[in-house]
Protein backbone atom coordinates (compact mmCIF):
# COMPACT_ATOMS: atom_id res chain seq x y z
CA UNK A 1 0.00 0.00 0.00
CA UNK A 2 1.01 3.81 -0.83
CA UNK A 3 1.63 6.40 1.55
CA UNK A 4 -0.69 7.64 -0.95
CA UNK A 5 -3.71 5.09 -0.17
CA UNK A 6 -2.69 5.05 3.33
CA UNK A 7 -3.06 9.15 3.81
CA UNK A 8 -6.55 8.60 1.93
CA UNK A 9 -7.44 5.49 4.34
CA UNK A 10 -7.13 8.06 7.26
CA UNK A 11 -8.53 10.88 5.96
CA UNK A 12 -11.69 8.92 5.69
CA UNK A 13 -11.89 7.45 8.70
CA UNK A 14 -11.35 11.19 10.31
CA UNK A 15 -14.04 12.13 7.82
CA UNK A 16 -16.71 9.61 8.48
CA UNK A 17 -20.16 10.04 9.61
CA UNK A 18 -20.40 10.04 13.37
CA UNK A 19 -23.28 10.20 15.99
CA UNK A 20 -22.19 13.48 18.09
CA UNK A 21 -24.26 11.31 21.28
CA UNK A 22 -21.80 9.14 21.33
CA UNK A 23 -18.66 11.98 21.41
CA UNK A 24 -20.46 13.08 24.39
CA UNK A 25 -21.12 9.80 26.54
CA UNK A 26 -17.41 9.23 25.90
CA UNK A 27 -17.19 12.88 26.89
CA UNK A 28 -19.57 12.22 30.62
CA UNK A 29 -17.88 8.90 30.98
CA UNK A 30 -14.15 10.17 30.93
CA UNK A 31 -15.24 13.64 33.31
CA UNK A 32 -17.11 11.04 35.68
CA UNK A 33 -14.20 9.01 35.85
CA UNK A 34 -12.03 11.57 36.42
CA UNK A 35 -14.48 13.38 39.23
CA UNK A 36 -14.82 9.89 40.86
CA UNK A 37 -10.69 9.97 40.99
CA UNK A 38 -10.48 13.11 42.66
CA UNK A 39 -13.15 12.63 44.92
CA UNK A 40 -11.00 9.57 46.21
CA UNK A 41 -7.66 11.51 46.02
CA UNK A 42 -9.30 14.28 48.40
CA UNK A 43 -10.48 11.51 51.01
CA UNK A 44 -6.85 10.10 50.61
CA UNK A 45 -5.77 13.42 52.06
CA UNK A 46 -8.60 14.26 53.99
CA UNK A 47 -9.64 12.16 56.11
CA UNK A 48 -6.50 11.06 58.26
CA UNK A 49 -5.91 14.49 59.06
CA UNK A 50 -9.94 14.64 60.11
CA UNK A 51 -9.22 11.11 61.92
CA UNK A 52 -6.00 12.83 63.40
CA UNK A 53 -7.90 16.37 64.50
CA UNK A 54 -10.76 14.41 65.93
CA UNK A 55 -9.05 11.86 68.16
CA UNK A 56 -5.99 14.25 69.66
CA UNK A 57 -7.46 18.15 69.31
CA UNK A 58 -11.03 18.55 69.08
CA UNK A 59 -14.27 16.87 69.14
CA UNK A 60 -17.67 17.39 68.91
CA UNK A 61 -20.49 17.10 71.71
CA UNK A 62 -23.61 17.71 72.52
CA UNK A 63 -25.45 18.63 75.96
CA UNK A 64 -27.97 16.67 77.27
CA UNK A 65 -29.61 18.09 80.54
CA UNK A 66 -29.76 21.08 82.69
CA UNK A 67 -27.11 20.75 85.25
CA UNK A 68 -25.27 23.40 83.29
CA UNK A 69 -28.43 25.89 83.27
CA UNK A 70 -28.53 28.80 81.96
CA UNK A 71 -24.94 28.52 80.77
CA UNK A 72 -25.07 25.98 78.62
CA UNK A 73 -28.67 24.24 77.82
CA UNK A 74 -29.82 20.67 76.36
CA UNK A 75 -29.15 20.10 72.45
CA UNK A 76 -26.51 23.03 72.14
CA UNK A 77 -23.48 21.54 69.82
CA UNK A 78 -20.16 22.00 71.48
CA UNK A 79 -16.57 21.73 70.36
CA UNK A 80 -14.02 20.38 73.10
CA UNK A 81 -10.77 21.31 72.42
CA UNK A 82 -8.39 18.41 73.86
CA UNK A 83 -4.75 19.81 72.73
CA UNK A 84 -4.38 22.89 75.71
CA UNK A 85 -4.39 20.52 78.36
CA UNK A 86 -1.31 18.35 76.59
CA UNK A 87 0.88 21.81 77.60
CA UNK A 88 -1.08 23.50 80.21
CA UNK A 89 -3.34 22.47 83.27
CA UNK A 90 -6.86 23.44 84.04
CA UNK A 91 -7.65 26.69 85.55
CA UNK A 92 -10.81 27.58 87.84
CA UNK A 93 -13.61 28.88 85.65
CA UNK A 94 -13.06 27.32 82.54
CA UNK A 95 -15.87 24.88 82.10
CA UNK A 96 -14.76 20.98 80.84
CA UNK A 97 -16.07 17.82 79.49
CA UNK A 98 -14.43 14.56 81.65
CA UNK A 99 -15.48 11.30 82.02
CA UNK A 100 -17.27 10.56 85.04
CA UNK A 101 -15.76 8.69 87.92
CA UNK A 102 -18.69 6.42 88.96
CA UNK A 103 -18.58 5.23 84.52
CA UNK A 104 -16.02 6.19 82.88
CA UNK A 105 -18.24 5.36 79.43
CA UNK A 106 -20.32 8.57 80.54
CA UNK A 107 -19.24 12.39 79.95
CA UNK A 108 -20.14 14.83 81.79
CA UNK A 109 -19.75 18.67 81.52
CA UNK A 110 -19.04 21.06 84.38
CA UNK A 111 -17.36 24.13 85.84
CA UNK A 112 -13.85 23.78 87.59
CA UNK A 113 -14.47 25.33 91.04
CA UNK A 114 -11.39 23.72 93.26
CA UNK A 115 -7.83 23.45 92.05
CA UNK A 116 -5.38 20.33 93.41
CA UNK A 117 -3.92 20.54 97.01
CA UNK A 118 -7.20 23.51 97.75
CA UNK A 119 -9.72 23.26 100.02
CA UNK A 120 -12.83 23.82 99.21
CA UNK A 121 -16.06 25.07 101.40
CA UNK A 122 -19.35 25.42 100.74
CA UNK A 123 -21.58 27.45 103.32
CA UNK A 124 -25.30 27.89 102.71
CA UNK A 125 -24.04 27.49 99.14
CA UNK A 126 -21.73 30.14 99.18
CA UNK A 127 -18.17 28.95 98.05
CA UNK A 128 -15.05 29.66 99.91
CA UNK A 129 -11.10 28.25 99.00
CA UNK A 130 -8.23 28.07 100.90
CA UNK A 131 -4.59 27.32 100.09
CA UNK A 132 -1.30 26.67 102.12
CA UNK A 133 -0.65 30.31 100.94
CA UNK A 134 -3.85 31.33 101.71
CA UNK A 135 -5.30 29.20 104.54
CA UNK A 136 -7.87 32.09 105.87
CA UNK A 137 -9.25 31.32 101.97
CA UNK A 138 -11.23 33.52 100.25
CA UNK A 139 -14.90 33.66 98.91
CA UNK A 140 -15.65 33.24 94.69
CA UNK A 141 -18.51 35.52 93.46
CA UNK A 142 -20.36 33.86 91.49
CA UNK A 143 -23.30 35.99 90.35
CA UNK A 144 -23.77 34.00 87.23
CA UNK A 145 -25.86 31.48 89.18
CA UNK A 146 -29.56 31.63 88.64
CA UNK A 147 -30.52 28.35 90.58
CA UNK A 148 -28.32 28.02 93.76
CA UNK A 149 -28.69 25.66 96.67
CA UNK A 150 -28.65 25.89 100.36
CA UNK A 151 -25.87 23.04 101.32
CA UNK A 152 -23.09 23.20 103.53
CA UNK A 153 -20.17 20.59 103.10
CA UNK A 154 -15.73 21.17 103.05
CA UNK A 155 -13.41 19.21 100.78
CA UNK A 156 -9.61 18.83 101.18
CA UNK A 157 -8.03 18.21 97.35
CA UNK A 158 -5.19 15.49 96.33
CA UNK A 159 -3.15 16.32 93.76
CA UNK A 160 -4.24 16.33 90.65
CA UNK A 161 -7.81 16.50 92.05
CA UNK A 162 -10.08 18.89 90.79
CA UNK A 163 -13.78 19.85 92.05
CA UNK A 164 -16.60 20.79 90.01
CA UNK A 165 -19.57 21.84 89.93
CA UNK A 166 -22.41 22.50 87.23
CA UNK A 167 -24.08 25.61 87.29
CA UNK A 168 -27.53 24.83 88.19
CA UNK A 169 -26.55 24.18 91.63
CA UNK A 170 -30.15 23.19 92.45
CA UNK A 171 -30.30 20.34 89.89
CA UNK A 172 -26.43 18.83 89.28
CA UNK A 173 -24.72 16.26 90.05
CA UNK A 174 -21.47 16.90 90.65
CA UNK A 175 -18.04 16.95 93.24
CA UNK A 176 -20.74 17.93 96.21
CA UNK A 177 -22.22 14.38 95.71
CA UNK A 178 -19.77 11.95 93.92
CA UNK A 179 -16.01 13.14 94.77
CA UNK A 180 -13.41 15.27 93.11
CA UNK A 181 -12.14 14.32 89.23
CA UNK A 182 -9.10 13.36 88.58
CA UNK A 183 -7.30 14.94 85.93
CA UNK A 184 -6.56 11.60 83.77
CA UNK A 185 -10.30 11.63 83.74
CA UNK A 186 -10.54 15.04 81.66
CA UNK A 187 -11.22 15.16 78.15
CA UNK A 188 -11.27 18.88 77.27
CA UNK A 189 -12.17 22.58 77.69
CA UNK A 190 -15.05 23.86 75.82
CA UNK A 191 -14.02 25.54 73.08
CA UNK A 192 -16.68 26.35 70.98
CA UNK A 193 -20.33 26.83 71.05
CA UNK A 194 -21.60 26.27 67.11
CA UNK A 195 -25.39 25.96 67.53
CA UNK A 196 -27.74 27.49 68.29
CA UNK A 197 -26.14 30.47 65.96
CA UNK A 198 -27.88 33.04 67.75
CA UNK A 199 -25.55 31.68 70.94
CA UNK A 200 -21.97 30.36 69.45
CA UNK A 201 -19.18 31.49 70.59
CA UNK A 202 -15.17 31.01 71.45
CA UNK A 203 -14.72 30.32 74.98
CA UNK A 204 -18.63 29.95 76.42
CA UNK A 205 -19.08 30.06 79.39
CA UNK A 206 -15.83 30.50 81.09
CA UNK A 207 -15.48 32.68 84.09
CA UNK A 208 -12.29 34.95 85.50
CA UNK A 209 -13.11 34.96 89.14
CA UNK A 210 -10.37 37.87 89.32
CA UNK A 211 -8.71 36.93 92.54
Amino acid sequence: MTARHKKLITTMQENAPHDPKDTREIREATTTRGLLGEIVRFAIIVLPIVFFIRVFIAQPFIVSGGSMDPTFATGQYLIIDELSYRFSTPERGEVIVFRYPKDPSRFYIKRIIGLPDETVTINNGAVAISTKANPIGFALDENYIQFSKDESSVKKLGPNEYFVMGDNRAASSDSRSWGPVNQDMIIGRVLLRLLPIANAGINPGNIDYQL
